[in-house]
């Protein structure tokens, strides 16, 4: 009788595992990392990775691509829309980690993931036919800034985050940060480069970042408003757009979290190298001053000088360009070390405190520098 029950109980406790095992299965079977739906005149693009804050991984890219295209030439889709997924997020940013663990170990995903990547945010670009409308509610940094500020339309609210953190990972702020940040009033772009300095809500809009402000509790409204137009259009668009940035008065009187600072900003960041910037920034001696010297003395001096050359080219360049050469740039980041250490001590180890090499500006030379802009040969990105 005992046994019975032991074996019973036992014969339970697996069937129990088995149901638990196929739950969890069903879970990961049934949620999608990407959504890609028709609803009334939209494609809409939901990007669906909650518990990792919407990171960007290749299969999501290699779904949101051809979709994209189908929209652009299909008569009945008059607008897209991306969002993110979870309310925390719309994109936190690319999924980096799995690509410094394929380039440790020489695998094609370290090419693939940044080819495809670009191609993607150049069809974003380019996606001029029909408004593209990017929804971004929460973090948006690094890849989900690539998803969203090429496309015409960006909708800020208060929850939405905005950085390019990428010289703290020795890699440079890529997805076409060569070409919307240098464009930016000032040397603003230059300093959100240089030191990733963080935005939030309104001032993400403010800076020049986003193109409309609307609160997060009306985004839903907004969304139903936008898919039930009758004649989609950039100005019919821009009308529902303006009408919601009308309504959401949270913060306008707050200034510009860097007002005060963009003179400075603009007298510090002027100067022929990244050298002559932090010799700025130390004998201002500010506040402001000391805490961007003291924040870019934290960075990998590769990618600071990398990033700071990339704007200045950048600047001139069309998006395809540039993107040419931020893909250049990302594979020297794979042949480097720096981008591996970055990941490891801000991703992995959590220690943040990596271990540059060179571990000062004065030791990366011009020609260092240099090498990482020059051509792959037919492995150079073509669109």
């Amino acid at each position: 009788h005992c046994l019975l029950c032991v074996r019973c109980s036992s014969r339970l406790r697996s069937l129990c595992r088995l149901q638990r095992v196929q739950g969890h299965m069903m879970s990961t079977r049934v949620e999608p990392e990407v959504l890609l739906e028709r609803v009334g005149c939209a494609g809409v693009i939901t990007i669906n990775r909650p518990k990792v804050l919407n990171a960007l991984n290749l299969s999501m890219i290699r779904q949101i691509c051809p979709h994209l295209q189908k929209w652009e030439n299909d008569k009945e889709t008059g607008i897209v829309i991306i969002k993110g997924a979870g309310g925390k997020a719309f994109c936190a940013g690319g999924d980096i980690r799995a690509v410094t663990e394929a380039g440790k170990a020489g695998e094609s995903l370290a090419e693939d993931f940044f080819r495809e990547e670009y191609i993607l945010n150049n069809a974003i670009g380019k996606c001029l036919q029909k408004p593209y409308i990017a929804l971004i509610d929460g973090i948006t940094m690094g890849g989900g800034v690539g998803l969203s500020v090429h496309g015409r339309f960006r909708v800020a609210t208060e929850k939405t985050l905005f950085a390019m953190p990428e010289t703290a990972i020795g890699l440079f702020p890529d997805v076409g940060g060569g070409y919307f940040l240098p464009r930016l009033r000032g040397k603003l772009g230059l300093f959100l480069a240089l030191t990733g300095f963080r935005l939030k809500g309104r001032d993400v809009q403010r800076a020049g970042v986003a193109t409309h402000f609307v609160e997060s509790k009306k985004m839903a409204d907004l969304e139903k408003e936008l898919v039930d137009l009758k004649s989609p259009s950039a100005e019919g668009v821009s009308r529902v757009l303006e009408s919601y940035q009308n309504q959401s008065g949270l913060d306008a009187e707050k200034p510009f979290v860097l007002e005060k600072h963009l003179s400075d900003i603009d007298r510090l960041f002027s100067s022929g190298s990244v050298e002559g910037i932090m010799q700025n920034l130390k004998a201002d001696g500010s506040e402001f001053a000391n805490k961007q010297a003291e924040m870019l003395s934290k960075m990998s001096p590769t990618s600071l000088k990398v990033t700071y050359k990339q704007l200045q080219a950048g600047a001139t360049l069309s998006l395809p360009d540039v993107l040419v050469m931020e893909y250049r740039l990302s594979q020297a980041c794979m042949r480097g070390c720096d981008f591996y250490e970055g990941v490891r001590a801000v991703l992995v180890d959590k220690d943040q405190s990596p271990k540059w090499n060179p571990s000062t500006l004065e030791e990366v030379s011009d020609q260092m520098v240099e090498q990482c802009f020059s051509s792959l040969g037919d492995k150079d990105l073509a669109f």
